[in-house]
């Protein structure tokens, strides 16, 4: 495995994206490109080799586009963690601040390994809120979070701080907006 793709070369940089001031870091250009994609789940399988993972829990929706290569090559089950209201079946919710109100997230009662060691995953780790609320309804329904990956990582926004406690590992950070 190569260590030496520029994964930084392989992201769109949108800048006054959603809105004035903001750059938008698009990941969606990873997609389609597959050497930069399967650099980034061949990363993934590298980090976590020997490390005990019963399950992948991953945040809605590009998270879902790196955890599912990952755990089909792992042979280990894939937790969705969506909006709320997107799961059919019976589940638990938890509700988080976000910066000007709040959010629902849901995943499946069912889905959660009692006991089991989890991972989430999300494609992009901002300020840490809903990889948090993750952490925490996988942890009241009994299962215990082992640490966070995302490909892209903003540090600045102060992550570390929402996800004390974890192993985090991301690919690429940008350290600034």
């Amino acid at each position: 495995m190569t260590n030496d793709f520029d994964l930084d070369k392989a992201i769109r940089k949108i800048k006054d994206f959603p809105k004035e001031g903001i750059l938008f870091y698009d990941i969606t250009s990873i997609l389609t490109n597959p050497e930069a994609f399967s650099f980034c789940i061949n990363k993934m399988e590298e980090i976590y080799k020997g490390k005990k993972i019963d399950a992948v829990a991953a945040a809605e929706a590009r998270g879902f586009l790196f955890a599912a290569p990952f755990c089909e090559r792992l042979g280990i089950p894939l937790v969705l963690i969506r909006k709320k209201g997107k799961l059919p079946g019976k589940t638990i919710t938890k509700t988080y601040a976000l910066e000007y109100g709040e959010d629902s997230i849901q995943i499946h009662i069912d889905d959660i390994p009692s006991g089991g060691n989890v991972l989430l995953v999300d494609d992009l780790i901002a300020t840490g809120g809903t990889l948090k609320a993750a952490a925490e309804l996988l942890e009241e329904a009994g299962a215990k979070v082992s640490g966070a990956f995302g490909v892209v990582g903003l540090p600045f926004l102060n992550f570390d701080k929402a996800l004390s406690g974890l192993e985090i590992h991301t690919l690429v950070n940008y350290d600034s907006e």
